[in-house]
């Protein structure tokens, strides 16, 4: 049965690819954007633009009304720039304010969405070493997490108008020739490919199609709630993602990048890099969900070969 979808954030990464498999499936998409000239160009296959401020409710409400699923995925490039007090405070705004706005606009909506999927992050634990992190474990203490924790409190206040919430706290994403991938896959192309800082930190990752697919999975299925780690079941350290990168290549991974190297050209920034995050997706395994790639080497053969 064909479902009613509006979502922010849809020229984004995970918003370009997430349109594309719910529109195939014959989803009904609308996306909320600043720019709905571009955003009809980019995505030619979401039914309705409708321009978005998010300051402005009063302009946007009335489209939350009859859809079946929102979700929630804009927010402000947290590689994009240095951060700066300036930037830093962009980032909460962009993700906290927007989403109070969305959550209290549901007070007026006459026929309600059956769920909510906000965005979230694993960076929510803060430096964690060791630890196992699960759903149920506090935030951390961290510039990330204090974002984090904001977000979601945010997000939970659709509950009370009997909506169902879910915060995806997602992993860092492995896509095809764009972000993370990209960038770390770059210097072994030049033969100085390393490991950043001392490589023992816990590195938490998921592959861009498993992702779509856990947005798919929690719109279907009304057992899925609360916040959710969006995270893939194989555990690894980062020397071990390093390494496994330069295998895929063909190239050695002898370099290293120390901690205070990176502090210097990249700032605070640098510090959620160094962080250990050995993040277990519990909630989706309790719910049987099936990971696509569900380890890294399948993973970067099929993203960097």
């Amino acid at each position: 049965m064909k479902k009613r979808i509006l979502i922010t954030g849809a020229t984004g990464l995970i918003g370009t690819h997430l349109c594309k498999e719910l529109s195939a499936r014959g989803d009904i998409l609308t996306a909320f954007t600043r720019d709905p000239e571009k955003a009809r160009i980019k995505l030619p296959f979401v039914n309705e633009f409708v321009q978005w401020n998010y300051k402005k409710p009063e302009e946007w409400k009335n489209h939350l009304n009859k859809k079946n699923a929102v979700i929630h995925l804009a927010g402000a490039n947290l590689f994009a720039k240095r951060w700066t007090e300036d930037y830093k405070k962009k980032i909460i705004d962009s993700r906290e304010i927007t989403t109070q706005n969305i959550a209290e606009s549901f007070s007026e909506v006459e026929i309600k969405p059956k769920v909510f999927i906000c965005a979230s992050a694993t960076g929510y634990y803060g430096d964690s070493g060791e630890r196992d992190l699960v759903e149920s474990l506090p935030p951390g203490n961290s510039f990330t997490a204090e974002v984090c924790k904001r977000w979601e409190a945010a997000a939970i206040e659709v509950e009370k108008f009997g909506v169902r919430r879910v915060s995806l706290r997602t992993a860092t994403v492995f896509n095809k020739g764009k972000g993370a991938i990209k960038n770390m896959a770059l210097p072994f192309k030049f033969f100085v490919g390393g490991t950043l800082g001392n490589g023992q930190q816990w590195f938490p990752w998921i592959h861009i199609k498993d992702l779509v697919r856990i947005y798919l999975f929690a719109i279907d299925n009304e057992k899925v709630n609360g916040s959710v780690n969006a995270a893939s079941p194989h555990q690894i350290r980062m020397k071990e993602l390093t390494d496994e990168i330069g295998r895929v290549l063909h190239r050695p991974s002898i370099f290293k990048v120390p901690g205070f190297a990176l502090k210097i050209a990249l700032g605070e920034f640098a510090d959620e890099l160094l962080v250990s995050l050995k993040v277990v997706p519990k909630k989706l395994e309790e719910n049987n969900f099936n990971f696509l790639f569900g380890d890294l080497r399948s993973a970067l053969t099929d993203l960097i070969r």
